[in-house]
């Protein structure tokens, strides 16, 4: 298993008034993060072809996020279903834990409205990335 890992350096104006990142960033860098997931599904990551939706996410913030430090957003799946999978994502600054969100993602059909089951190929992508997730909390 390997996860996606996504760089970042926080600029200045993601700061809010009590000098760290604020938490309505985060879910965007989380966004960013999923963009190898886009690709397993539609490798041109053409719109017009677009073929996830996102179900639901949840957020714990375990720590303050600071400006002037990297960050890493690390993306793993942490369950496959027929026609959903779920994504474990990570704020790591300076090998600390920050943020860790939980986002459920539906293989869907705009055209029809309905999803879809997630073909087998993409299946197997997901599977090469897909972790033990049964001991993890969001305490």
């Amino acid at each position: 298993m390997t996860a996606f890992s996504l760089e970042l350096n926080p600029r200045f104006n993601e700061t809010d008034a009590l000098g760290h990142i604020n938490n309505t960033v985060i879910p965007g860098w989380f966004e960013a993060g999923r963009t190898p997931v886009f690709a397993m599904f539609n490798p041109t990551l053409n719109l017009a072809q677009w073929n996830l939706i996102v179900a639901g996410y949840t957020i714990a913030f375990k720590a303050p996020t600071y400006y002037g430090t990297p960050v890493s957003i690390t993306t793993e799946v942490s369950k496959i279903g027929n026609s959903s999978f779920e994504l474990r994502q990570r704020c790591w600054q300076q090998g600390k834990l920050t943020a860790e969100a939980h986002t459920s993602l539906v293989h869907y059909n705009y055209q029809d409205e309905r999803s879809e089951p997630i073909p087998s190929s993409v299946r197997a992508l997901l599977t090469e990335h897909l972790i033990d997730d049964s001991h993890c909390t969001q305490s």
